[in-house]
């Protein structure tokens, strides 16, 4: 099974290359994030033409993510299933081939100590208490997604430059650190160790040509789906061209 996460920054305006992207990759599974798509206007119909099924989660606005599958897509659950401030169309589970994918769109922070940056952490927070009230770690569990944070040095282009922004603090990196105690593992980072391996480079200054990123598109995995990862990639040939999205597309491989 092949399951991929990638942040497209407005599916509409990207239609075009996720349908290629999807064509040439042959994911199982897509977790989207920033759809920036109401789930009425959701482009289904494209998408099944492909052979994949849809579940989106957006209000067509800001935010917005979506799971679309072509080995199924069972008992569909949008937000985190309770009382607590989603903060806006950032989670979207389900079922697929076996394995309960969710696709997660964790808050930027803005500014480091300021209300956004709460928020954020508030959020990781019900993540987890999510994820203890609807899986247990010995399950199939597969949380996908833009994280907004860099789990260490190693996924950062320079640690000097960016000192005292968000996505880098030790607060984010302790809350992703909660959800691996929870049972989750980095998949990605069982397969590559090395640094300089980034999935998002800011538009500006020409920062993807001088490999000036970040590695916050994380395909977290519990561990007996860790134990199958036999592949990973990221593909910055989909970072290129005419009006791409800032991520690049991040796919791991599972053997049956």
């Amino acid at each position: 099974m092949r399951i991929a996460t990638w942040n497209v920054n407005s599916l509409n305006a990207r239609l075009g290359r996720v349908e290629e992207w999807v064509s040439y990759a042959q994911p199982d599974v897509v977790c989207l994030q920033e759809t920036k798509v109401a789930d009425t206007a959701f482009p289904a119909l494209a998408l099944s033409a492909l052979g994949y099924e849809s579940a989106p989660h957006g209000d067509g606005r800001w935010n917005g993510v979506a799971i679309v599958s072509r080995v199924g897509l069972d008992d569909v659950e949008r937000g985190f299933g309770s009382e607590a401030d989603e903060q806006g169309c950032r989670l979207v589970s389900a079922t697929c081939g076996g394995v309960r994918v969710h696709s997660v769109y964790v808050p930027n922070g803005r500014v480091v100590g300021g209300e956004h940056y709460e928020a954020k952490l508030a959020w990781l927070d019900e993540l987890r208490s999510y994820l203890e009230r609807s899986c247990k770690p010995s399950d199939p569990v597969a949380v996908c997604g833009d994280f907004n944070i860099a789990p260490d040095d190693r996924d950062i282009y320079d640690r000097v430059a960016l000192e005292g922004s968000t996505h880098i603090t030790d607060p984010e990196r302790q809350a992703l650190r909660q959800l691996e105690d929870w049972g989750l593992v980095d998949g990605f980072r069982l397969l590559y160790d090395q640094g300089d391996l980034f999935t998002w480079w800011d538009y500006r200054a020409g920062n993807f040509h001088k490999h000036l990123g970040m590695r916050i598109d994380l395909l977290l995995l519990s561990r007996t789906l860790a134990e199958r990862c036999t592949y990973a990639l990221v593909d910055r040939n989909a970072r290129k061209g005419k009006q791409p999205s800032d991520h690049a597309p991040v796919f791991v491989d599972l053997a049956p």
